[in-house]
């Protein structure tokens, strides 16, 4: 049976909610995240803001450089979670097969739904309207037989879109589409692959899986059945914790080890206390991440089973001492065994 799935993808969630909330906010360049002046990180924006090329993960003073009546509110995540679980009770009206992402996008198999006449694109089409009416939030939904589809399809004509791309459909889709909508393919890849010129993934399917995994590893593998439209993964109801971290941005540049290991007990603390409450055991090793005031980031591993703060000290020398340039962010974390309750949570602390 062919399945069919669905991508729900919330329209700019976080800066949807606080227009909703404030009228004030309706028309006017938004974005939610920290301050510029406190060194803060855009997490997302409207479609207004979009339009002067501020976008999600950008440095709010580099977002107010390029949009200067840019809005920035705080995130409440609180408000944001509330709004989630509601969209979620939508979902369960329609199916049981129900894999989030994140707060505002999930995968839905309504391949045995009955509602709508068993209609995947008629029951998009019903959530997006139960949405827009419960919520007063628009969102984008994408119908196809496979997740790798359905998320690009998702995409395809926000906001407040609807996209189908049926199974007669799929060879003429995959063929003229840009390798770059390929989920992991990033500069360095795309740039690989235009190197070889390959641009779209009709030209991507002119090289065998043979070659693709020689230049690219497992990833080739995944290039040639995403560009011929295959994808197997089922929509997983339980999602897996791989890791947990904190991390914290400094509102002045740590130039020092010494000046960065004194940031380590308040995230240590933090750390703990998140590991407690998600009930996570069996470490299998720790690592801190440095980004530098030049916005290059590195990571360093070690294996444990424990937080230790002085493992920790030395992880950060190691990764100080490969640029030695200012520190404009610290985070620590754990990465959890197989056998652990998976699902990437990360925490985002403020600085004083």
């Amino acid at each position: 049976m062919t399945k069919k799935i669905i991508h729900i993808d919330m329209d700019c969630f976080y800066a949807a909610v606080e227009m909703r909330d404030n009228p004030s906010l309706r028309n006017v360049p938004l974005a939610v995240g920290g301050q510029a002046e406190r060194r803060g990180v855009i997490a997302t924006c409207n479609y207004i803001a979009r339009e002067f090329g501020v976008h999600s993960a950008l440095s709010s003073t580099i977002a107010k450089s390029r949009c200067p009546d840019l809005v920035i509110v705080p995130p409440n995540l609180n408000k944001y979670r509330d709004e989630s679980k509601k969209i979620h009770q939508i979902f369960q009206r329609y199916t049981e097969l129900i894999e989030p992402l994140s707060l505002d996008e999930a995968y839905l198999d309504v391949s045995s739904a009955i509602q709508c006449h068993g209609s995947g694109t008629l029951i998009a089409g019903a959530i997006k309207q139960d949405i827009k009416k419960e919520t007063g939030l628009t969102a984008s939904a994408g119908v196809a037989p496979n997740k790798f589809l359905a998320k690009i399809a998702s995409d395809w004509n926000k906001p407040d879109g609807l996209k189908v791309i049926a199974p007669d459909d799929i060879d003429t889709f995959v063929f003229h589409l840009p390798v770059s909508k390929i989920h992991g393919v990033g500069k360095v890849t795309a740039k690989k692959l235009h190197n070889l010129n390959i641009r779209t993934c009709g030209e991507l399917q002119e090289f065998s899986q043979a070659f693709l995994i020689d230049k690219f590893g497992k990833f080739g593998d995944r290039l040639y059945r995403f560009s011929r439209g295959i994808d197997d993964r089922d929509v997983s109801t339980s999602r897996t914790r791989k890791s947990i971290s904190v991390e914290k941005t400094f509102s002045n540049d740590c130039y020092s080890v010494e000046s960065l290991t004194e940031k380590l007990p308040q995230l240590i603390e933090s750390l703990e206390k998140r590991v407690n409450n998600k009930s996570a055991t069996g470490f299998k090793s720790i690592f801190v991440k440095v980004k530098f005031n030049d916005f290059s980031t590195t990571t360093v591993e070690r294996r444990a089973e424990f937080i230790l703060e002085e493992v920790y000290e030395q992880l950060i020398n190691e990764a100080y001492l490969r640029k030695k340039l200012p520190v404009r962010l610290l985070g620590i974390g754990v990465r959890l065994d197989e056998k652990a309750e998976q699902s990437f949570e990360q925490l985002i602390l403020p600085f004083h």
